[in-house]
């Protein structure tokens, strides 16, 4: 690992290692000069390849011919940001930090710098960090409605860390986060980042998109239903470790109570519903086309499901909106009854009125007899009775 250069009086070190830290004496006749070598070792944990929120951890040695100094520590992500590592063990030959949890934008080459005042050092030293993960948020919500058709994207960044060894993964459906979830897919990328997907679930409909970006996974929902909506979880997995990211699906649907042509002078309930909860910024709202304020009516905070009591025809949407962007409509037309349809309603009111009507003078009479006839027999009964008492009399005498 030695090599003099003599046209330049220098020694070459290949591969340094810490035991070769120490002073070096160059010797030229009666002249000798000495040279204090420093020297680093910086290692990171799974030999810099981490999935999207783990936790690297970092060390740093050093050994000095002299009293080892006391570093300070400044590390620098990919994007040049500074970030504050948690110390975990100082003893000035070895230094333990643990990095924050890491997100896939992170990959690319940080810096260490480590600085000293005594003996003066100031060197940046530079590693690469790798992270496989999902470039998608955290927790992705995506709205539709009932009967649309919904693309489902989770965008992997194993071709742009140029990841050299190949994982696996499963997509999965779950309609709460309590329930068992349902396997949907089955995935796999190559070393050449190929993706292969095979279906797996014969009861949920689906479909897997034919094109696509590469490392992209992706599920087609053709025809949304009310019960589509739920957690679906894309897991990917390596040496043993687990990343996922979920995008939570909402879906919209809208019904009417009674269902058919609005009457004039009637009434109709219109109800609009989503399939879960709601974020505190987003609500939802009824309004008719060209219609009033009085024709309009927004959910309250929470609120999945809002109902609104209609007397007028004409077309009502139904708005989803979150941080005062419209995300999804669904729009429900309330057709206005024919002339005649009217006219035969008042005309089949106006006659029960007098069905009715006639029915109660008919029970008044019937009644009205049914007394008269009560009374006689009660006036005959008394007859009898004074008849009977008079024969009585007439028989003791």
């Amino acid at each position: 690992r030695f090599d003099i250069k003599m046209q330049y009086k220098q020694l070459w070190v290949r591969n340094l290692k810490l035991s070769d830290a120490g002073i070096y004496t160059c010797e030229y006749g009666s002249h000798k000069v000495h040279t204090s070598l420093h020297i680093f070792k910086l290692m990171i944990s799974l030999d810099g390849h981490f999935l999207q929120n783990e936790v690297p951890e970092l060390i740093l040695m050093q050994n000095s011919s002299s009293r080892l100094p006391d570093l300070r520590i400044t590390l620098f992500d990919s994007n040049n940001n500074r970030v504050t590592p948690e110390l975990r063990n100082k003893s000035r030959q070895k230094y333990i930090v643990n990095l924050k949890k890491l997100e896939a934008m992170d990959s690319g080459t940080w810096v260490c710098q480590v600085h000293s005042d005594s003996p003066l050092i100031d060197q940046n030293i530079p590693f690469a960090v790798k992270v496989l993960g999902f470039q998608n948020p955290d927790l992705e919500r995506k709205y539709a409605t009932v009967d649309s058709t919904v693309i489902l994207s989770w965008r992997l960044n194993s071709q742009k860390i140029k990841w050299k060894e190949g994982f696996s993964g499963q997509l999965n459906w779950k309609q709460q986060e309590s329930a068992n979830p349902h396997e949907l897919l089955d995935f796999n990328i190559t070393a050449q980042g190929q993706l292969h997907e095979t279906k797996k679930s014969s009861s949920f409909l689906f479909e897997i998109p034919e094109r696509k970006p590469e490392s992209t996974i992706e599920v087609k929902l053709p025809k949304v239903h009310f019960d589509h909506s739920g957690q679906y979880q894309c897991q990917l997995e390596y040496q043993g470790r687990h990343a996922q990211s979920k995008i939570e699906l909402v879906v919209m649907k809208v019904s009417a109570r009674p269902v058919g042509p609005l009457s004039r002078g009637a009434n109709m309930t219109l109800t609009c519903q989503v399939s879960g909860p709601l974020p505190p910024n987003a609500y939802l709202r009824w309004e008719r086309a060209n219609g009033t304020e009085m024709d309009i009516k927004n959910s309250k905070q929470n609120e999945v499901k809002l109902e609104v009591n209609i007397s007028a025809a004409g077309l009502w949407s139904c708005h989803l909106i979150e941080d005062n962007d419209r995300k999804i409509s669904l729009h429900y037309h309330v057709e206005e009854a024919a002339a005649w349809t009217n006219y035969v309603i008042i005309g089949a009111s106006v006659g029960g009125s007098l069905l009715v009507f006639a029915l109660g003078c008919l029970c008044i009479i019937s009644g009205t007899n049914w007394h008269r006839r009560r009374q006689r027999a009660k006036r005959m009964a008394q007859a009898r009775q004074y008849l009977l008492e008079n024969k009585t009399c007439q028989c003791q005498q």
